[in-house]
């Protein structure tokens, strides 16, 4: 493609969150010159999304805009605007301001948290997703009531730390028997189930909700909770129901799928962050990667591929997965991905305060859990990007460090 040819393209990137925004600078950091514009459905400055469950929420913060001057770097943001369609035929958006052209798209739309079936315009029940979710939080949390949280995944687990940080009274209603069911296995994820009742926060499992009213929370046993608020944390679907008819493909979860350069089923259109799934020749399976690392990882891949050279493909998007989590005054980190682990290491007492667990195929480190150990994580995370065979026995002592228990 000529230089030419490249610098008249019309980017339009659609969601204006991590994802979207990186994008953005992205391809102006690899040289693109030709427009770029960056469409954003909620009316605020664009924001970071981790700091909404803990300093906006808790008032030590008003916004978490992220730090770029979007003039500067000649992106055209166009916020408040609902994009409701694709027409790739046509190469537009649907618009709820009308029709608008694009000649490469990049779909960072994100996703939608779950509601509770029933919860539905009842009053008091909050998501915590947008910055408008933390804002109304706010006031709640400032008055130290009482409140159910559904749900004991990371969202879940990271406002129950901050409400009884707040002096709030604190439920949490999970389904599963151990929190971050979903997310880790129940060999690791039973010492968290102690960190909830050690912050003063009861912790009810195999607790399902039957119906939500007014100032309370009934289970399906019949226990009735009282609830000056109910905050809803059962998880989270990709944005894409806007993309119905457009003939794009998607997989079971709903997301886009993307392939190894993050490019989709249609010509000249790309899809980033939560959003999109994408194979991993590392793990030998499709990702779907819900965390902030990947939405500011993803877009660098993206970038490459629209500012490349004609038929000089840029390399495979293939990331070690990672993301972190503040909770009960405790720094988790997770990198990789344990599904097709053979083997389970652990380094030191799941009891104490810092501790670390290791998932091994074949000898090789694949995943990383690590509780308070930020120097286990740095140095596994490097591991786990190079293959290097590690010695089970010398990963297995916390006072080895990880680097020094290569084969």
């Amino acid at each position: 493609m000529s230089e030419q040819k490249q610098t008249q393209r019309h980017v339009v990137i659609v969601g204006a969150g991590m994802a979207g925004v990186q994008t953005a600078v992205a391809l102006r950091e690899q040289g693109f010159e030709g427009p770029v514009t960056l469409i954003g459905a909620e009316p605020h400055q664009p924001y970071d999304r981790p700091p909404l469950s803990k300093a906006v929420l808790l008032g030590k913060a008003e916004h978490s805009a992220f730090d770029v001057d979007f003039e500067s770097l000649g992106v055209d943001l166009r916020l408040g605007l609902d994009v409701t369609g694709l027409r790739p035929a046509e190469r537009e958006l649907v618009t709820e301001e009308g029709r608008f052209p694009y000649d490469v798209l990049v779909v960072a739309t994100g996703a939608h948290p779950l509601t509770l079936p029933g919860s539905e315009g009842v009053p008091g029940v909050h998501l915590l997703r947008t910055l408008d979710d933390a804002v109304r939080l706010g006031p709640v949390l400032a008055a130290g009531g009482s409140v159910v949280v559904v749900g004991a995944g990371w969202i879940g687990a990271e406002f129950a730390t901050a409400a009884r940080e707040a002096g709030c009274a604190v439920t949490v209603v999970e389904a599963a028997a151990l929190p971050l069911a979903g997310a880790l296995p129940a060999e690791v994820t039973t010492a968290m189930a102690g960190w909830y009742a050690e912050s003063g926060a009861e912790l009810l499992t195999h607790a399902r909700v039957a119906t939500v009213r007014p100032g309370a929370v009934v289970l399906a046993d019949g226990r009735e909770l009282p609830a000056d608020a109910v905050v809803v944390g059962i998880g989270a679907r990709p944005a894409t129901g806007w993309l119905e008819g457009s003939g794009i493909a998607l997989d079971p979860s709903g997301a886009v799928t993307a392939d190894d350069r993050l490019r989709t089923s249609l010509p000249d259109v790309y899809a980033v962050g939560d959003c999109a799934s994408f194979p991993s020749a590392r793990y030998g399976e499709r990702l779907l990667v819900h965390h902030w690392d990947n939405a500011l990882q993803g877009p660098r891949a993206v970038a490459a591929g629209i500012t490349g050279i004609e038929g000089a493909a840029p390399e495979p998007y293939d990331p070690v997965p990672y993301f972190w989590s503040e909770q009960f005054g405790r720094f988790v980190q997770y990198a990789g991905h344990h599904a097709g682990a053979d083997a389970l290491v652990r380094r030191g007492d799941p009891a104490g305060a810092s501790w670390s667990v290791l998932w091994l195929r074949a000898g090789v480190p694949v995943a990383l859990l690590a509780v308070g150990r930020p120097r286990d994580l740095a140095q596994g995370r490097k591991l786990i990007e190079a293959g290097t065979p590690l010695d089970p026995e010398r990963a297995a002592d916390p006072s080895v460090p990880l680097k020094a228990a290569v084969r």
